[in-house]
């Protein structure tokens, strides 16, 4: 890869018999934005997402239907591919966890750590027998003190799941041992998780105490196999999280693709599996002598309605059709633009199409409309020629360039919100300068300022359209395309007017709109 700078960024790989829903398009839409925007920056991106096929859950479900569990997943997995093609996510893989390529890593990850030893001085597993709470909707175990008490003396998780008492031999990796050793670990890496509230749970629950944590089971066989007993099979998170590591040729250390991108840049997770990314895996990486990942970003959860999103509410929203009935970058733009990245956010169809109409139609869309339709009308179709800029032309091309270093901080942050909002800075002192130097007026006063200002307003949204592109590339790119830029100068090292400004005298093609207005009338479709 030479001196290119490398950026690997994942989803949690998603639960196989999980129905897609919106919260499943958040993380992924984030990742994906994250991912275009590193590209645009010059960097080499490995971006990845899939599905978790294993678990009692799983054998269940497969059984339930009448079919082996391979062929179970090899169906439903699907589902989610076809989500990522609905969404237009450029991941570079899509890892399954019943992969060949995914048992072979786990079970060496396994013996790797089989073969260590904990802070202590003994060894990282052991055998011997689980005893407790485990939910299986929710593939966890969990201690009384964790759980709720229903009207009939059933007992549920935290996560509202019911739990039931398992008692089976069972492998454990010594978590205990390794307390003092995250502990100074997050000492050390004190942006390795984020928000820092999040954080702040993470070393809490750390600081209470760590209990060995049971590695595999015996009561199903629907996993990966021990390498040294085939009576038992991996417990699923340990399954699950070593797909990081699989993607990139792991036990191959010294492939290109693990000593480029591991280790991982960002792990992009929902708030409840922060245990385990924070806790667990960076335990297990290092017991198997790997280094833990740089970044683990917790993002909220949505509420549809003011509601908590349930399967029992029948509120849970398909993203294929929220995509078929307000388009995907309305959609993108609505999760990105509402709410502060980690925080919980309020899903409802009247806000999205407030958001859409009010700022992607109305006002960008809008102003590329004028822009493009002066500049046919009057300019021949052609890029005009400018006179000497002003102070007015300059503070907003300025705006427009310098709103890139701004826009990189904001997305260091994952703060995609403040980098739309950055960005709609420029689009409405572009929209303010359209009406100031009104160029419908300077067509039949001053030709040669008219041509100035069309420059101006279209050099600005090139810029824009540049920057948007990671939030609605769809729409960006329709304006870039209306603007005649080449497809290898839509990207940040091209943004200056020095670097990839419009040329004038290039023929522009004829404008059409770009963000069509929504309608209110589809608010009632569940």
């Amino acid at each position: 890869m030479a001196d290119q700078k490398s950026f690997y960024i994942t989803t949690p790989i998603y639960y196989v018999n999980d129905k897609p829903h919106v919260g499943h398009a958040y993380t992924t839409i984030a990742c994906d934005t994250l991912a275009r925007f590193k590209r645009l920056d010059g960097f080499c991106v490995k971006f990845l997402t899939g599905t978790d096929e294993h678990g009692q859950k799983v054998q269940k479900a497969a059984a339930k239907s009448g079919i082996d569990p391979q062929a179970y997943v090899d169906q439903v997995s699907q589902k989610f591919r076809d989500l990522t093609s609905t969404l237009q996510i450029t991941n570079d893989d899509f890892i399954r966890t019943t992969e060949e390529r995914h048992i072979r890593a786990c079970q060496n990850f396994w013996t790797n750590i089989a073969d260590s030893r904990a802070p202590n001085g003994e060894s990282n597993i052991y055998l011997g027998k689980y005893s407790g709470w485990y939910a299986v909707r929710d593939e966890a175990y969990y201690s009384e003190s964790e759980l709720t008490e229903g009207p009939t003396a059933e007992k549920f998780a935290p996560t509202g799941a019911p739990v039931e008492w398992v008692e089976e031999p069972s492998y454990f990796f010594r978590l205990s041992a390794w307390q003092e050793t995250l502990l100074q670990f997050y000492e050390d890496n004190p942006n390795f998780v984020k928000p820092n509230t999040r954080f702040n749970e993470v070393r809490r629950f750390v600081e209470g105490g760590l209990q060995d944590l049971s590695l595999s089971r015996t009561t199903f066989d629907w996993g990966v196999v021990i390498p040294e007993n085939t009576d038992h099979v991996m417990y699923v998170w340990i399954d699950a999280l070593t797909n990081y590591i699989t993607a990139l040729d792991y036990p191959h250390t010294n492939s290109s693709a693990y000593k480029d991108f591991w280790p991982a840049d960002l792990h992009l997770v929902g708030k409840d599996i922060i245990r385990f990314h924070c806790v667990y895996w960076p335990a297990f990486l290092m017991a198997a002598g790997l280094r833990a990942p740089k970044e683990v970003f917790a993002h909220g959860w949505w509420t549809i309605e003011g509601q908590k999103m349930s399967k029992s509410l029948g509120n849970v929203i398909d993203p294929n059709e929220l995509v078929q009935t307000y388009g995907l970058d309305q959609v993108r733009y609505f999760l990105l633009r509402e709410v502060r990245f980690g925080a919980d956010g309020d899903f409802s169809r009247s806000a999205l199409v407030q958001r859409a109409n009010g700022e992607l139609a109305n006002e960008l869309g809008n102003l590329a409309q004028r822009v493009l339709a002066m500049i046919n009308n009057n300019c021949d179709g052609q890029v005009p020629e400018p006179a000497e800029f002003t102070k007015e032309d300059s503070r907003l091309l300025t705006a427009a360039e310098s709103a890139l270093d701004l826009c990189r901080q904001a997305m260091e942050r994952k703060a995609f919100h403040e980098a739309i909002e950055i960005i709609w800075k420029v689009v409405r002192a572009a929209n303010s300068y359209v009406d100031k130097e009104a160029p419908w007026v300077l067509r039949k006063t001053n030709l040669d300022r008219m041509k100035t200002v069309l420059f101006i307003l279209s050099e600005s949204l090139r810029k824009v359209a540049i920057l948007m592109l990671p939030f609605v590339p769809t729409g960006a790119g329709e304006i870039l395309d209306q603007l005649a830029v080449p497809k290898t100068d839509r990207c940040f090292a091209k943004i200056s007017l020095a670097a990839g400004g419009l040329k004038s005298g290039t023929t522009l093609p004829k404008p059409k709109p770009v963000f069509d207005k929504l309608r209110l009338a589809e608010e009632g479709k569940g």
